[in-house]
């Protein structure tokens, strides 16, 4: 009997933001397929993996970080990477009233009919109105929700077939080597801040 087919879709901010809410900062060199590839069923097969982010631009340290780790993701077969728009939002500090820019990411959705199952790694409820589009196009599709650490869409959740929240172990056991060589022999590091 043929495998349910599952397509994995990564909104890269809300999970990253959803790891740093949890203070797990040790596990941000994520193998996001690998991830995805573990919260699966037997039954199921993973096709492809879309990771949906933005670059950051400052402060440089932050950028360099982001740019060793989407080069490893780079060295992953069926993984695509689909960049969106970066908007920085003011912010005042309360106590000295110091301000600064806090980027935002604007997410642009693509879902393609490849797939008996979609998950989706996210919990914002802007995907919403996709997600429940999807549902009314395609009723024979399944939508799952995974919810990244501390994060929780209940409008979000109504719309899926199912969800669930990401647990530790599953992260934990989802991290790239600390070394990650490309095609061209040029081996990455998880960065020293990541440990």
């Amino acid at each position: 009997m043929a495998k349910e087919r599952v397509i994995g879709y990564i909104d890269g901010f809300n999970l990253y933001f959803g790891l740093k809410a949890s203070k797990w900062q040790r596990y941000y060199w994520l193998n996001l397929q690998l991830l995805v590839a573990n919260l699966l069923k037997p039954d199921q097969e993973l096709v492809l993996t879309k990771y949906f982010t933005s670059r950051v631009s400052y402060p440089p340290e932050k950028q360099q970080r982001q740019s060793t780790f989407i080069e490893a993701l780079e060295t992953l077969d069926n993984f695509e990477i689909f960049y969106g728009k970066y908007q920085p939002n003011p912010r005042r500090c309360n106590k000295c009233g110091f301000k600064d820019y806090v980027p935002n990411e604007k997410m642009t959705d693509a879902f393609q009919d490849t797939f008996d199952s979609a998950l989706l790694m996210s919990a914002d409820s802007d995907l919403t109105a996709p997600v429940r589009s999807i549902r009314r196009l395609f009723p024979e599709k399944r939508i799952v929700l995974a919810f990244p650490p501390q994060r929780f869409s209940a409008e979000l959740a109504k719309q899926g077939n199912a969800h669930f929240n990401i647990g530790r172990a599953n992260v934990a056991k989802s991290l790239f080597p600390n070394e990650v060589q490309k095609s061209d022999g040029f081996v990455l590091r998880k960065p020293d801040k990541w440990s």
